[in-house]
């Protein structure tokens, strides 16, 4: 007697109820990315607008200090970036916009002879600027530490208001962290760049934009 063993076949309908399962879930997969990909832009839209918003204030109250926050040496002088905001803030001071400075950065590199902030008071001092009324923060590493440590001069030395000089395109990030320390009713005064690649530092800035905002309700 011989015995035949039949295997039995899954059915056309359950062939047909999981196809439909897994082109369900690429559709669910998919309509998800759009929507990352989509609010990731709407995003960029937002902080790009933000960035470009960012304007002189109109009139410009006159304050005790022009905090000029640091930017890059090139060996011993100061970065084509940072004379302009230095050339700006000069501008500003000549106007009578405020009566001292404080200039905010630390070292760029451990083979660099001045830091950003000695860099910043030699250029303002060979421009005529008396020395004794600058004030150096020679420590900060980021713009949330140049606004601290800043904070912290204008407290010993009882300054109370402020001038926040930087450029345009990082002005509205400075505003929001001398807000988020408390300053008393910060100003600022933004320049434009002639000799930067403002896709390049525009780029840079959504980005550092972004991360201040996921990083400032733990501040």
């Amino acid at each position: 007697m011989e015995w035949y063993v039949y295997q039995k076949e899954s059915s056309p309908i359950r062939r047909m109820s999981g196809r439909r399962r897994r082109s369900r879930r690429k559709r669910v997969w998919l309509i998800a990315l759009v929507a990352v990909v989509a609010a990731g832009l709407l995003w960029v839209a937002v902080v790009f607008n933000n960035i470009n918003s960012a304007r002189t204030a109109s009139p410009l109250p006159k304050a005790d200090a022009g905090i000029i926050l640091g930017m890059s040496m090139w060996g011993d002088e100061p970065s084509p970036g940072l004379q302009e905001r230095l050339d700006y803030g000069l501008e500003l001071y000549r106007q009578g916009s405020f009566g001292e400075f404080i200039v905010s950065g630390g070292l760029d590199h451990e083979d660099y002879k001045f830091t950003e902030a000695e860099g910043m008071r030699n250029y303002l001092v060979s421009q005529g600027v008396p020395e004794d009324i600058i004030h150096l923060d020679n420590e900060s590493t980021n713009t949330y530490e140049n606004l601290r440590y800043s904070q912290a001069i204008m407290r010993e030395e009882e300054l109370n208001t402020a001038v926040i000089i930087t450029h345009s395109f990082h002005g509205t990030r400075a505003l929001e962290m001398a807000e988020e320390l408390g300053y008393q009713t910060p100003a600022l005064a933004v320049t434009e760049s002639k000799v930067m690649s403002m896709l390049k530092y525009k780029t840079r800035e959504i980005l550092a934009y972004t991360k201040w905002k996921l990083q400032q309700p733990f501040m």
